[in-house]
C-alpha cells in the first residue's frame, strides 16, 4: 500500500519515524559541533533551529500517539497526518537551507528523501485535505471535545468550561478594556470551585487531581480570559511546586492549605529591572538580621514584572543570601513574604518591623486583570521561618524556583492553547455570519484552508501539552517544549483569526483584538523564547 492509500494514522506514524531519524541525526551532529552543549553560544542559530525541530517532532509524535489511541475519531487522524507532514517538510527545508551548518551527509537526510515520505508529505499538506479540516471545524463551531481518556479529566473540563462561560465571560471584556483588577467575587467563586488546589495533594488541603486536570482547567479558563481567569493559578502553582520539593514539613502544612483554599493569593518576585532571564545575576540582597529576638533577614533591592503583587497576600521572592556575586545561582534563597492586599495601580506597605515595600504597575497593551508591578524593597524584614526549606534551603532557592518555573511553563502551554482555541471558535462563528460579495466567508476556499491550519496547529499544541502534563515528573524538558510551541501557535492563530474578522478584528469592542494582544505576552513570561531555545531545550538535547 502506498502513502496515498494507507490509513492516515499509519502514514503519519511512518512519517514521524522518518522525521525523528533525521532530527536525531541532526541533534547528534549538533552535540559534536557544540561539544555537548558547552559552546552553544558560539552556535546560537544552529541551536535554536535544533531546539525547534526537536520540539516540533515531539509534538508530532504526541499527536500521532493520541490519534492511535482514539482511532474512531477520524478527525484526529487528519490532524496527525497534516501536522506530521508539516514537520517533515519543515525539517527537510531547514536542513537543506542550512546544510553546511547542520553538517549532515546525504545518508542522514535519506529517510525524508524516499518516494513514500515525499508522497506522505504531499498527502498531508494537500490543499483539499486542509480545507476539509477547515470545513469540519466551521460546521462544528471549532469547539474542542477531544477525548481525554480519563473520566475525572472530562468532568473537570465540563466544570471549568461551565464556570468560565457563566462566571468569567460576563466580565472579561470589561476587565480588559478598563484595565480593572480581577474582582473579589470572581476570586471567591474560583476558590470555591477548588481551582487553586487542583494539583496540591489532598493531605495539604488540595484536590490532588494532578497536573493534567490543572492544565485542562487553565485551558478552559484562558479561553475566556487569559489574565482574569486562566492565569489565576499560575503563581500559586509555582510556589506550590517549590514548597513540595524543598519546603519544611511545617511550611508545607501551614502554607499549602491556605493557598489551596484561596486564603493566600500568591505573586512571584524574581525578575529585576536590570535582570531578566539571567536569574543567577539577581542583585536583591537578603542579609541575616534579628528583630525583637526573632531570627530573620533584611531584604533590599528591586523587582520587576511582579504580576498580581498588589492584590497578593504573599510574595515568593528570590534574593541573594550569599554576598559573593561570584556565587551566582548557588547564592540565592527563596522567601515567602506576607503583605496586605491592595487594589489599584500603586501601593505601599510599611512593616511594623520598619521595612517598606512599594509597587507601581507597568502599563501593558494586554494581559489585563492583574497588573504587573515594579517593586522597591527597603529594609524589609522576613522571619527565618519564611525562608523556604529553613536552614537547608539557604542558597538553594534557584533550584526550588526553577522547579516551580517548570510547572509555570507547563501551565503556560495550557494558557496558550486556551487562548488559541478561543480565537478559533470566534473565527468559525464570524465567517458563517459575515458575507462578502454575496458569499459567506465560510464558503471561500482560503477561509477554509486558514481555519484548517489553525485547527491542526492547536491540536498539536494541545497534545504536546497534555503529554507533558502526564509525564511532568519524569520528562523535565518537555514543559519548556510545550510552552515554546503552544505560545508561538497562539500568536499565529490569534492573528489569523483577527485577519478573518477584517476591520472589526481591530476594534476593542470585539474580543478577538483582546486575544491578539494577550497572546503577545505568552512567549515572554515564564522564560522568554530565545532563552528556552538556547539555555533550556538546546542545552538539554545537546548535552545528552
Amino acid at each position: 500500500m502506498t502513502a496515498t492509500e494507507a490509513n492516515p494514522i499509519t502514514t503519519a506514524r511512518a512519517l514521524t519515524q522518518a522525521t525523528r531519524a533525521v532530527v536525531d541525526a541532526a541533534v547528534k551532529q549538533g552535540a559534536v559541533t557544540t561539544k555537548n552543549g558547552a559552546t552553544i553560544d558560539d552556535h546560537q542559530v544552529l541551536t535554536e533551529r535544533l531546539a525547534y525541530l526537536a520540539t516540533q517532532i515531539r509534538a508530532a509524535e504526541d499527536l500521532v500517539a493520541y490519534a492511535e489511541r482514539v482511532p474512531a475519531d477520524e478527525m484526529q487522524g487528519s490532524f496527525a497526518l497534516a501536522y506530521a507532514a508539516e514537520v517533515a517538510h519543515a525539517t527537510r527545508s531547514q536542513i537543506e537551507a542550512g546544510w553546511d551548518d547542520f553538517g549532515l551527509g546525504a545518508a542522514d537526510i535519506a529517510p525524508l528523501e524516499t518516494a513514500e515520505a515525499r508522497a506522505a508529505i504531499r498527502r498531508g499538506l494537500s490543499e483539499e485535505a486542509i480545507r476539509a479540516i477547515g470545513r469540519q471545524m466551521i460546521s462544528t463551531g471549532g469547539v474542542n471535545n477531544c477525548e481525554l481518556e480519563d473520566e475525572a479529566a472530562t468532568l473537570t473540563r465540563t466544570l471549568a468550561r461551565d464556570f468560565a462561560k457563566g462566571v468569567v465571560a460576563p466580565v472579561a471584556q470589561e476587565i480588559h478594556r478598563k484595565d480593572l483588577l480581577v474582582p473579589d467575587s470572581l476570586l471567591k467563586a474560583f476558590s470555591e470551585q477548588g481551582f487553586f488546589g487542583s494539583s496540591i495533594p489532598e493531605e495539604y488541603g488540595g484536590t490532588g487531581m494532578g497536573d493534567l486536570p490543572m492544565i485542562i482547567i487553565t485551558e478552559e479558563l484562558s479561553a475566556v480570559s487569559l489574565a482574569a481567569a486562566g492565569s489565576l493559578s499560575t503563581r500559586p502553582e509555582i510556589l506550590t511546586k517549590a514548597l513540595l520539593a524543598g519546603g519544611t514539613d511545617e511550611q508545607r502544612r501551614y502554607w499549602l492549605p491556605r493557598i489551596a483554599a484561596g486564603e493566600e493569593l500568591v505573586a512571584i518576585a524574581v525578575t529585576e529591572p536590570n535582570v531578566g532571564s539571567d536569574v543567577a545575576g539577581l542583585q536583591t540582597k537578603a542579609e541575616p538580621a534579628e528583630h525583637n529576638g526573632v531570627r530573620g533577614w533584611r531584604i533590599n533591592g528591586a523587582k520587576a514584572w511582579s504580576t498580581f503583587s498588589g492584590r497578593a497576600t504573599i510574595l515568593a521572592l528570590l534574593a541573594r543570601t550569599d554576598p559573593d556575586p561570584a556565587s551566582g545561582s548557588r547564592g540565592l534563597s527563596l522567601f515567602i513574604v506576607p503583605k496586605p492586599p491592595y487594589d489599584g495601580h500603586a501601593w505601599q506597605f510599611e512593616q511594623p518591623e520598619g521595612g517598606v515595600i512599594s509597587g507601581t504597575a507597568n502599563p501593558t497593551p494586554g494581559y489585563r486583570g492583574m497588573h504587573s508591578f515594579t517593586l522597591a524593597i527597603d529594609n524589609l524584614f522576613v522571619p527565618h521561618t519564611n525562608l523556604v526549606g529553613g536552614d537547608t534551603g539557604i542558597n538553594k532557592g534557584f533550584y526550588l524556583q526553577m522547579g516551580g518555573f517548570a510547572a509555570g511553563r507547563l501551565q503556560t502551554g495550557g494558557r496558550a492553547i486556551g487562548l488559541a482555541q478561543a480565537a478559533l471558535e470566534k473565527a468559525c462563528q464570524y465567517v458563517v455570519q459575515r458575507s462578502q460579495f454575496g458569499v459567506p466567508l465560510s464558503e471561500y476556499q482560503l477561509t477554509q484552508y486558514k481555519i484548517g491550519l489553525m485547527a491542526v496547529h492547536i491540536a498539536a499544541a494541545r497534545q504536546a501539552t497534555y503529554a507533558s502534563a502526564r509525564a511532568f515528573d519524569t520528562r523535565a524538558v518537555e514543559p519548556s517544549m510545550a510552552k515554546l510551541l503552544s505560545c508561538d501557535i497562539a500568536g499565529e492563530v490569534t492573528r489569523e483569526a483577527q485577519q478573518l474578522h477584517g476591520g472589526w478584528g481591530y476594534s476593542e469592542e470585539d474580543p478577538i483584538s483582546r486575544y491578539v494582544v494577550d497572546a503577545l505576552v505568552l512567549p515572554i513570561f515564564e522564560g522568554v523564547k530565545p532563552i528556552l531555545e538556547l539555555k533550556v531545550i538546546g542545552r538539554s538535547i545537546l548535552g545528552g
